[in-house]
């Protein structure tokens, strides 16, 4: 009797090095709604980053206000298809191209990380790529998440015979392979329901990206990811987080609280509509005060019984005194998972900021002192074509969706019936072969 299949989002092949192709990529938050079509260039030799093999260059992009969407996770079906075709329309008119199929980030249903090891007998001989496949399938055998989606299954690290912190054991000589696995995961539900409301727009799910790993994906620099960094994207609804190390995503994590909580604390505080409580948070918004701010006033658009509308003047210091102790719940929430994780800050490792709620006046110095380590703002690389208004945080995770398939092979595995996970490739001469055609022509 076999075991019942273990629920996985769809795979996608790494687009070769070689070739040109047009992708399409949707990054669906709690807060918008974006459809970007991009063209994939080769780079020259040399000329790219660690994992980026081609240029984007970006040919049409849709933006809407996101409906139906609480938390990162789809709560009312028929608004979010709504804003999902509104999006998708508007980035086909820009580029003249019909989407068929996307790739999309998850950033809700309690993402979550695990590990896992296994090894494989090598009897001496040099090390093969499938024999690189039978130790991550050794690590993946005992893999089981009730209820969960499994979205990512990357090797973090290799060792031979106990030599540990290889990257790349092809060729190696040895007795035994091991393998870390790293595997991530959300909530089933969620994953089904987000897949649902793209197909539902008649668009082909090629790959569901958890959100931090695309920003990661998008915002590090090499010696970032090498030496140690922990991407945190704040969005509207939640705040996801990721930590790389060796160059590999080592961890991911997420807490459901961002920028839309400020808002709304916003405008509880200040007995104002929602919208004019995030144009305020958005012009006036400081999570650090400053000796001016007590007579600095602000304008605060305020509705009476009558439902006419008044303005009453406050002091920026008072803005500043609501959204602080949000923000810092924030940051010191992903503090603690981090720490209970085993990632606590140490020396070295830089913490990389993004994500729209990220750019806040001060929030990188209050970070600095609640999760004591160097700060930056990330912004994504390596893109062309965007507005100039889209080169901000804010559109990091949809640049890391775009760059997603040019390191689509980390992920190694596939799961089949039976709770199984098997090779993707094979070492005979005819897969060979047939691997090259299709890179080369």
């Amino acid at each position: 009797m076999t075991s019942p299949r273990l629920p996985q989002t769809p795979r996608m092949r790494r687009v070769p090095p070689n070739k040109s192709a047009t992708l399409s990529v949707i990054d669906i938050g709690t807060n918008k709604i974006i459809c970007v079509i991009a063209e994939l260039e080769p780079l020259p030799r040399g000329e790219s980053m660690r994992g980026r093999t081609h240029l984007c260059r970006v040919i049409g992009v849709g933006h809407q206000r996101s409906l139906g969407v609480k938390g990162g996770v789809i709560v009312d079906l028929e608004s979010a298809e709504r804003a999902l075709r509104h999006a998708i329309d508007a980035a086909e008119r820009m580029a003249k191209v019909e989407v068929h199929s996307a790739i999309v980030n998850l950033s809700g249903g309690r993402l979550g990380s695990a590990r896992y090891a296994g090894d494989t007998p090598l009897g001496g001989r040099p090390i093969a790529p499938i024999d690189v496949d039978r130790a991550v399938t050794a690590a993946a055998v005992n893999v089981a998440h009730p209820q969960r989606s499994l979205m990512h299954a990357l090797p973090t690290a290799f060792a031979v015979d106990g030599a540990s912190g290889v990257q790349d054991p092809t060729g190696m000589v040895g007795s035994k392979l091991s393998c870390e696995l790293h595997v991530v995961s959300s909530d089933l539900t969620a994953a089904r329901n987000l897949m649902l409301a793209v197909e539902r727009c008649h668009v082909e799910v090629e790959a569901v990206v958890a959100t931090p790993y695309a920003s990661g994906l998008s915002s590090l620099i090499d010696d970032e990811a090498d030496i140690g960094a922990i991407v945190i994207d704040m969005g509207a609804g939640t705040t996801t987080f990721s930590v790389f190390e060796r160059g590999r995503l080592a961890h991911v994590d997420g807490v459901a609280v961002g920028g839309h909580h400020v808002t709304m604390d916003v405008a509880r505080g200040l007995s104002t509509r929602l919208s004019d409580a995030e144009r305020v948070k958005t012009l006036f918004g400081s999570v650090m005060s400053a000796l001016s701010d007590e007579r600095d006033l602000i304008s605060i658009p305020q509705v009476d019984e009558g439902d006419r509308d008044l303005d009453a003047q406050i002091p920026r210091a008072q803005l500043t005194r609501i959204i602080r102790p949000r923000i810092e719940e924030i940051l010191e929430l992903v503090r603690d998972r981090l720490r209970g994780a085993g990632h606590a800050a140490r020396a070295g490792r830089r913490i990389v900021l993004t994500g729209g709620a990220s750019q806040l006046t001060g929030l990188s110095e209050l970070a600095r002192k609640i999760l004591d380590n160097q700060v930056r703002v990330g912004r994504p690389l390596g893109v062309k074509g965007l507005p100039e208004a889209a080169k901000g945080p804010a559109f990091s995770t949809v640049v890391g969706l775009m760059v997603y398939p040019q390191v689509a092979d980390i992920d190694r595995i596939d799961l089949r019936s039976g709770g199984l996970l098997r090779p993707t490739g094979s070492d005979g001469a005819i897969s060979r072969f047939a691997r090259w055609l299709k890179e080369s022509f």
